[in-house]
């Protein structure tokens, strides 16, 4: 006589209620859908309206008058390799998925974020959540994202703004909980309000901390975006998938670099952007 314990599958009790959801709230993800759609539809169009060339030159100018010449030097690698390797549709699809995604990601984990710095239950009680968060392999997000809101890139930015707020809300709560308290002292002395608190002294001397939850959010963002090339998300993801699917390493490799091209990119503009000064050196 054999024992076997019984078994226990989440999904069990988790399929009634995503079924429940597709049942009575379909109305309202096919206007998410519709939305973020017109919003990809209207970045992308318009960037690659844009000849290559022009708009290649545009972002290196671009670059030079608001970081430096080094940015500029990258910008026009970046986005060169990106062209000259027959790339260029794939690698905007690329940019606007990712740009989308962090800037909504950033949207919700700041001022959660900055919330969870003043009010310790509250970090407290989201602590865990986080954890699980960021626990969780990131192959796992895009299933509920799928079944909810189809095939193609709608899933893959629901998924990717999942995956993307952990990082930003828990370095921006570090960034806030370090920043010295004399200084916070000065403003409330000087009788400064607590939004010339916030954006004139605590969010300069929280920066370095911000810029490190940036770039991870960047970075988790295009490793989720490439994986949503599984789902039909388009972009450097269905190249790469293509090439595995295939096994055609070239095809593979140019695309892997192009990601890299792009992550450089990417990470490189929006820390200079930000912190408003010359091309930063460090990683």
């Amino acid at each position: 006589m054999s024992w076997s314990l019984p078994q226990f599958s989440p999904g069990t009790f988790l399929a009634p209620s995503v079924d429940w959801l597709n049942a009575h709230l379909h109305p309202l993800f096919a206007v998410i859908s519709e939305v973020i759609e017109a919003v990809l539809t209207g970045i992308g169009g318009a960037l690659l309206f844009v000849p290559p060339y022009v708009l290649i030159g545009v972002v290196v100018v671009l670059a030079f008058v608001s970081i430096g010449v080094r940015a500029a030097i990258l910008a026009g690698l970046a986005l060169g390799f990106c062209w000259v390797a027959g790339l260029w549709e794939a690698s905007i699809q690329t940019i606007t998925l990712v740009s989308v995604s962090v800037a909504l990601s950033v949207m919700i984990g700041f001022p959660v974020g900055v919330l969870a710095s003043r009010y310790k239950g509250l970090e407290a009680a989201i602590r865990p959540l986080l954890d699980i968060m960021q626990t969780v392999p990131p192959w796992v997000y895009l299933i509920p994202a799928v079944i909810l809101f189809s095939l193609g890139r709608v899933p893959a930015i629901i998924a990717t703004i999942v995956y993307g707020v952990p990082p930003m809300l828990r370095l921006t709560t570090l960034a806030f909980n370090q920043i010295p308290k004399d200084l916070m002292e000065l403003g409330a002395a000087i009788g400064a309000s607590r939004r010339d608190v916030l954006f004139k002294i605590e969010v300069p001397s929280a920066t370095p901390t911000l810029l490190v939850g940036l770039n991870q959010c960047i970075l988790l963002s295009l490793a989720m975006v490439v994986l949503a090339g599984l789902v039909g998300a388009g972009g450097l993801g269905a190249e790469v998938t293509r090439g595995l699917t295939r096994m055609e390493m070239g095809v593979g490799l140019r695309a892997g670099l192009a990601i890299v091209a792009v992550a450089l990119l990417l990470d490189r503009l929006s820390r200079g952007v930000l912190q408003g000064r010359k091309f930063p050196s460090s990683t």
